[in-house]
C-alpha cells in the first residue's frame, strides 16, 4: 500500500476544472522582538512615569493600637470635629482604622456578653419561678370549680 501523505517539497493538486496548481512556498518572518512586561501599545508611546519610593509599612503594637482607638473615638465623640480628622490627626487610614476596630472589638464583647448572659439566666430563673406559682394557682383554681359543678349536678 502506498503512503498518501506527501513528504516533497512542492505539492500538486488538482483543481475541479481539471487545472492544476503548485503551491507558492511560505514566506519566512523573522523572529517577533520581546515586548516589555505588560506595556500596550499606547503605553509605548507615553514616557514612563517617575517611580516614587513607596512609604514603608510601619509595625504598630497592640497598646499603640489601642491608644490611637480611643484617642479617635475621644475627639470624633467630644464634637471637636469629625470621626475622619480625628483618623487623619492619629496618622492612620480610614481603612486602617475600622480593621483595628473590628480586631479590638472581640476582645471586649466577651465581658459584654457575660454579663448579659448571666442578667438573662436570672431573668429566666424568676420567670420560670413565677410561672410555676402561676400554675399551681390556676390548678388549685380549677379543682374548686370542678368540685363546686360535681356538688350541682348531684354526682358526689
Amino acid at each position: 500500500m502506498a503512503d498518501e501523505s506527501e513528504t516533497g517539497p512542492i505539492a500538486v493538486m488538482a483543481d475541479t476544472d481539471g487545472e492544476v496548481k503548485i503551491p507558492t512556498p511560505k514566506k519566512e518572518r523573522s523572529p517577533r522582538g520581546q515586548k516589555t512586561a505588560a506595556q500596550s501599545p499606547h503605553e509605548a508611546t507615553q514616557p514612563p512615569a517617575p517611580k516614587t519610593p513607596a512609604a514603608k509599612p510601619r509595625k504598630h503594637t497592640d497598646k499603640e493600637k489601642i491608644e490611637k482607638l480611643k484617642l479617635i473615638e475621644m475627639q470624633a465623640s467630644g464634637g471637636s470635629g469629625t470621626l475622619k480628622d480625628a483618623i487623619k490627626k492619629a496618622g492612620i487610614s480610614e481603612q486602617t482604622y475600622y480593621l483595628w476596630k473590628r480586631a479590638a472589638k472581640p476582645v471586649q464583647q466577651p465581658e459584654q456578653k457575660s454579663v448579659a448572659a448571666v442578667d438573662a439566666f436570672e431573668d429566666l430563673v424568676q420567670l420560670e419561678e413565677e410561672n410555676l406559682k402561676l400554675r399551681k394557682a390556676l390548678a388549685a383554681k380549677l379543682r374548686t370549680e370542678n368540685a363546686e359543678l360535681r356538688k350541682r349536678l348531684g354526682l358526689d
